[in-house]
């Protein structure tokens, strides 16, 4: 008996953002790698610039406008161009840049910060150029950033010397590094606990490591057979993988694979024959995923599902003129949930600025829709970085989108980050302090060790 599927997300649809609603005015460095280029928490968005000096813009996602390079705030400070940024999934104004300088560097963003005005025009401002730490040990170019998914202050970085380090940015350490790479990293993505990172590699060999330890546990040979760009991504917890890459006949395709068993696919689904890599943005909580390209302008929409066929194709998705040069997705914590938008991406093009596409479902009732909103992943950790490394297994801490309900950032106190002239500062008025008081107790003849 025929029977026709049903889903929530069947007509999510989007809509071509208005010319008011796109952030304008950037002068895109010309870089190329397999970076995402444009990266996103749920209150700013980032990226890197043409210019010396690594310049990076950070546009507040409340101020679409236009962006001017000459007026607007920026960051600067490394020596050579960024190729990778990454925000911390639990603190929406602290990002890590990563650079051709082989360091990378974390900032926080300052509450006033404003490159736009309310009215979308460029506003003059103070450029932010200390970073709150800088992390040393690669080699070579560092290209790729990820943040742990579940513990606070934990990132990986790869770089063009062939290794995967996993650092505790609190404290500027090496929890562990793997120097076993073949070729130059391609993708890296954290498993939802963060127990495994899934990396991809030029040499066309998928290797699931233990971050922990810095040890390869299993790989996966030549997931596509074509020699482009791998892209990986984990989804949820349903023991499965996914993978997109280029056939033999240089279509592009994407493969599920059961972790258990990796001798050949779950499934193989054709996309077509254009050039560019395919990035997966999947959404954990609603298994919805937003298949993108960059260079074209389609954005296709598929449903994942813990059983045969596993993928199921929702609509036309998005389709544009405009080609991507990179795309992000907005954490769901920054999403207008009474407006039932389901998924926000920013692509970012070439010449035309960034494009916030806007994925709503149609509903009529003007209440919070519950069934299409499950608890997300907030902006708590679940563990530190200290216990992570010393075994700690967690699943990521959930909140409620219903904004009568919502945490709105409630939780444990963030860790504030201060940088070196501050402390070096705070430390000359402590030790002014001391001589002050020492001073006092020889006046009035009192003795002190």
């Amino acid at each position: 008996m025929f029977k026709l599927r049903t889903s929530k997300y069947r007509h999510v649809f989007c809509d071509p953002p208005k010319p008011e609603e796109c952030f304008t005015g950037y002068r895109l460095n010309t870089i190329t790698g397999d970076q995402q280029y444009i990266k996103a928490s749920a209150k700013y968005f980032a990226l890197s610039l043409a210019g010396g000096g690594g310049p990076v813009a950070v546009g507040r996602l409340d101020r679409p406008g236009r962006f001017d390079s000459h007026t607007s705030q920026i960051i600067e400070g490394h020596t050579g161009a960024v190729t990778d940024i990454e925000f911390n999934p639990f603190d929406d104004s602290m990002l890590a840049t990563a650079s051709e300088d082989t360091t990378i560097k974390l900032w926080g963003i300052p509450d006033e910060w404003e490159p736009t005005d309310q009215s979308g025009n460029s506003k003059k401002g103070t450029n932010l150029t200390e970073s709150l730490t800088d992390i040393v040990g690669h080699k070579k170019k560092v290209t790729l950033l990820k943040f742990h998914t579940t513990a606070s202050n934990v990132l990986a970085s790869t770089s063009a010397d062939h290794t995967v380090k996993i650092w505790d940015i609190e404290k500027g350490e090496e929890i562990s590094s793997y120097n076993e790479m073949g070729d130059l990293t391609q993708d890296m993505v954290w498993d939802v606990r963060g127990d495994m990172l899934a990396t991809s590699c030029k040499d066309k060999i998928i290797r699931f490591m233990d971050p922990r330890e810095g040890t390869a546990s299993s790989t996966l040979a030549s997931p596509h057979d074509g020699f482009k760009t791998v892209k990986v991504s984990y989804l949820g917890d349903s023991g499965k993988f996914l993978t997109t890459g280029v056939s033999k006949t240089a279509a592009r395709e994407v493969k599920i694979w059961d972790l258990k068993n990796t001798a050949k696919p779950l499934v193989t689904e054709k996309i077509d024959t254009a050039s560019g890599a395919l990035l997966p943005l999947y959404d954990n909580d609603t298994n919805v995923l937003y298949l993108a390209g960059k260079g074209d302008g389609i954005i296709r929409l598929y449903e994942f599902e813990d059983s045969t066929p596993y993928l199921h194709k929702l609509n036309d998705g998005f389709r544009s003129t405009q080609s991507a040069k990179g795309l992000c997705m907005v954490p769901k914590r920054g999403l207008d949930v009474m407006k039932c938008e389901t998924a926000r991406i920013l692509k970012l093009t070439n010449t035309q600025g960034v494009h916030p596409l806007t994925f709503t479902v149609p509903r009529k009732s003007d209440a919070f829709q519950d069934d299409i909103f499950p608890d997300c992943i907030s902006a708590t950790p679940a563990h530190t970085a200290e216990e992570w490394a010393g075994g700690s297994s967690k699943e990521p801490c959930k909140q409620s989108l219903n904004p009568s309900v919502a945490q709105n950032g409630a939780g444990p106190k963030k860790k504030t980050f201060k940088s070196v002239t501050t402390l070096s500062k705070e430390l000359e008025e402590a030790k002014k302090r001391i001589s002050y008081l020492e001073q006092k107790l020889k006046d009035n003849h009192i003795t002190f060790k």
